[in-house]
């Protein structure tokens, strides 16, 4: 699949400075205690590093206002085009947050019946902290009058679980366990999980509980995590068991977000920063972080599952990556196979396989587009320019030079001159 093009990239490095010195306050995510026997409760802030709480910002309202104009993540797809080829319809996409807030007008239309709730009793239908419900509205929100933002899958239904954020109770990975074992009960073929185990931990219960659900054929999108500003490659979970679909968080460049986790496991990125979406009580706020990303890539597979109902969760994996827009042939571990193309991946009607491969080298004179190559030395182009600098400079150098010696010579003979008259005179 054709996943390489040539593109120019802004770069305002300063910008990305403030944005790492200034980060703590803005990416989001949440994170659960998995250490067995004795199951900690999750923390929404670590105690141990930077503040990756819900709360984006003080200026979020629940209930308040929505946000008039069209989110970029929304404004980098042709909208039109892609509702040609799905809208989710008959998809249910299982969320397994902090519940989703159904009184949200965006997402009342969009929730199906049968969720849970492990720390409550609220059939997943309440969100105290707001996570759950801003995941819900990137898969499935519906389109509203006086605000561009929509869900990728805005005809999907969400199956919400609420495994934490409990008023009295915070889940752990026993109760995401739980959860995902129910989703995968009540029949979801894609469940999105925007969460990562506190201190990047293992845990066989929730290893054992992935590993059925994907025996079972759901396709698994579940976030990268949020601690990767050290730019140091380390596995989350449940991100890095296998057949997980994980998700990184890129920028308005197409590059990973500085906070988003890196390593070899991670299989696709999708937009993450300034991400709009629903609130509790109604209304719009913008958050950043994989957990905002991850429920784009689901709203992509709830797409491809309404378009191709017989693929299996692999298949829909694959196509999603081979068509995801990278810098080269293959994946890396900051973006994977690259920043997902919903465009690209609904277009193209061939089957995939089970798993991507990486794009065939091109040779010259094949008539294709040949990607020029990224090094971090000197171009051609600009080895040009600083030899065609040296000329010129050397060149103005031998005019003042030359310049310069006219005049001493000119003084010279001046003085020479000067001192045979007075010498003439004398005599």
């Amino acid at each position: 699949m054709g996943g390489v093009t040539a593109r120019s990239r802004s770069r305002d490095s300063g910008t990305r400075a403030l944005r790492r010195a200034f980060g703590v306050l803005a990416a989001t995510g949440i994170c659960l205690a998995s250490a067995p026997p004795a199951l900690a409760a999750p923390a929404l802030a670590r105690p141990d590093g930077p503040d990756f709480g819900l709360a984006a910002s003080s200026e979020c309202v629940f209930g308040g206002d929505v946000i008039k104009s069209t989110p970029w993540s929304l404004q980098r797809i042709l909208l039109d085009q892609l509702r040609e080829q799905a809208t989710g319809k008959g998809v249910t996409v299982a969320v397994i947050d902090t519940g989703v807030d159904a009184s949200n007008v965006q997402l009342r239309e969009a929730m199906a019946s049968g969720g849970g709730d492990y720390v409550g009793s609220t059939k997943g239908t309440q969100d105290l902290e707001g996570h759950g419900t801003r995941v819900a509205g990137i898969i499935a929100a519906r389109p509203l009058k006086g605000t561009g933002f929509v869900g990728l899958a805005p005809e999907a239904k969400i199956l919400s679980f609420r495994y934490t954020g409990g008023e009295n109770k915070q889940g752990n990975s026993r109760t995401m366990s739980s959860a995902i074992r129910a989703a995968v009960a009540k029949g979801a073929k894609i469940i999105n999980i925007s969460s990562d185990t506190a201190n990047r931990q293992d845990n066989t219960e929730l290893r054992n509980a992935v590993a059925a659900a994907v025996q079972s054929g759901a396709l698994i999108v579940a976030a990268a995590g949020n601690d990767g500003a050290d730019g140091k490659a380390a596995k989350t979970y449940p991100a890095s068991y296998p057949g997980v679909l994980a998700v990184a968080a890129s920028d308005r460049n197409d590059e990973r977000a500085y906070f988003s986790q890196a390593g070899d496991f991670v299989d696709v990125a999708a937009p993450g920063v300034d991400m709009v979406s629903t609130v509790p009580k109604g209304g719009q706020c913008t958050a950043d972080g994989t957990s905002f990303a991850t429920p784009y890539v689901a709203g992509v597979a709830a797409l491809l599952k309404e378009k191709h109902p017989n693929w299996t969760a692999a298949q829909l994996a694959t196509r999603i990556e081979e068509t995801a827009q990278r810098p080269g042939r293959g994946p890396n571990q900051f973006i994977g196979w690259g920043v997902v193309d919903p465009v690209a991946a609904l277009s193209e009607d061939s089957t995939p396989s089970n798993s991507p491969k990486p794009d065939a080298p091109m040779a010259a004179g094949s008539g294709g587009v040949i990607p020029m190559a990224v090094t971090m030395g000197e171009s051609e182009a600009e080895r040009e320019r600083r030899v065609a600098v040296y000329v010129l400079g050397i060149g103005l150098v031998l005019v003042l030079v030359a310049a310069g010696s006219g005049v001493a010579l000119r003084d010279w003979r001046t003085k020479r001159v000067g001192q045979a008259g007075r010498a003439g005179q004398s005599g």
